[in-house]
């Protein structure tokens, strides 16, 4: 870790969560849970000045491909809602996208399982 890149870890636990989001409020419970993918827009080649310290951060390591909420918390040493809250900002302003988690397969049918079984039973012994 340089000099640059301690101060600035110093810093950024100085700062009160509230100042980072710019007071918003959560995002809601099915936007941005921990796996969701997060990768920087392929059109969005500059960043303008009005973005914070921290979303431009968050932007520079999403660069490189997709990370998932989680990564990125871990990465900015930021509380996961906070990071939340900063990745719904950028999403909303075109800077982001962001690929949701694959919904669970549902749980097969124990009763179609146990005929299957039963036949395969029968027909092979």
């Amino acid at each position: 870790m340089t000099d640059s890149d301690k101060r600035e870890h110093e810093a950024a636990e100085l700062v009160r969560p509230y100042v980072i989001t710019g007071g918003r409020s959560l995002p809601g419970e099915h936007q941005f849970s921990l796996i969701t993918l997060v990768t920087a827009a392929a059109d969005q080649q500059q960043r303008p000045a009005r973005l914070s310290p921290e979303e431009q951060n968050l932007l520079r390591m999403c660069v490189g491909g997709y990370l998932s909420v989680a990564e990125i918390a871990g990465h900015m040493h930021l509380p996961v809602g906070v990071v939340r809250i900063l990745l719904a900002a950028l999403s909303e302003a075109g800077y982001l996208v962001a690929r949701p988690p694959v919904p669970r397969a549902p749980v097969a049918n124990l009763q179609i399982l146990q005929e299957v079984l039963n036949g395969l039973q029968s027909k092979f012994g």
